[in-house]
């Protein structure tokens, strides 16, 4: 059985889902949802339509985008075939057959939610995307649709937590930059470096757009293997294959 956190102040159906309940296995052991790993196809579109069902969705209404680290927002009016998916960083809709699909290990997935309004969105927060703006879109292409600022819930899924993604100074630098000051960083392990606290960037990020609700599934996935996919766990073993686990959203 697939297992997923979800939060109570989005009223809409969605989880952040684990790797757990798939039929992957190795190193994607078992509900690793991304097309792009080497993991066996018929796997993953497996693993992905266990999530799917597991909010009550049609498996064929998947959308999901291709991933690049970008501010950019795509408006879901229905869903595309396999290998047409644009290159964005986040989706809205306001059609309730559309389950949107984030995939992660690692960055930020952050599910949005305006039900008054019928509209949804779906956003992957790195450190680039959420710097470059990709949060702030979603909430105005979820405006431009119908939703409200002050209507919007915004959860923060599953990401890497503070003491475990210790950075460069290049890393820093553009983060201060884009904030106008430090708060976000605090002493690293190694003189030189310093851990960054992406999952209260993107809080900040969030409630500067004016989304009144934000909220958090506070779940660290370097540290918690048995749960998680994690891009810098793999990193810090030396490398090898990687799963990835997905977050979705669809409107109720």
């Amino acid at each position: 059985m697939v297992k997923a956190l979800r939060c109570n102040e989005i009223p809409t159906p969605h989880g952040f889902f684990t790797r757990i309940g798939g039929v992957s296995v190795g190193p994607y052991a078992s509900l690793n949802c991304s097309l792009s790993s080497a993991d066996e196809r018929e796997s993953v579109l497996e693993n992905r339509s266990r999530a799917v069902r597991a909010i009550g969705g049609d498996p064929t209404a998947l959308v999901a985008v291709t991933q690049v680290h970008s501010p950019d927002v795509v408006h879901v009016t229905a869903p595309w075939q396999h290998g047409e998916a644009p290159k964005a960083d986040a989706m809205v809709t306001d059609r309730p057959m559309v389950v949107l699909g984030i995939v992660t290990a690692d960055c930020a997935p952050v599910l949005f939610a305006d039900p008054a309004a019928g509209v949804v969105g779906a956003a992957h927060a790195g450190w680039r995307g959420a710097v470059k703006g990709v949060l702030d879109a979603t909430v105005a292409a979820m405006v431009r649709i119908g939703a409200r600022p002050e209507r919007i819930s915004a959860a923060i899924g599953p990401c890497i937590g503070v003491l475990s993604y210790e950075v460069g100074a290049d890393l820093r630098d553009t983060v201060i930059e884009a904030a106008g000051d430090d708060r976000y960083f605090s002493p690293g392990k190694r003189e030189g470096h310093w851990q960054f606290d992406l999952r209260a960037y993107c809080r900040a990020r969030l409630e500067r757009a004016g989304v009144a609700g934000v909220y958090d599934a506070e779940a660290d996935t370097v540290t918690g293997e048995q749960h998680f996919f994690s891009h810098r766990r793999r990193v810090l073993a030396g490398g090898g294959p990687i799963g990835h686990q997905i977050s979705m959203i669809r409107l109720g």
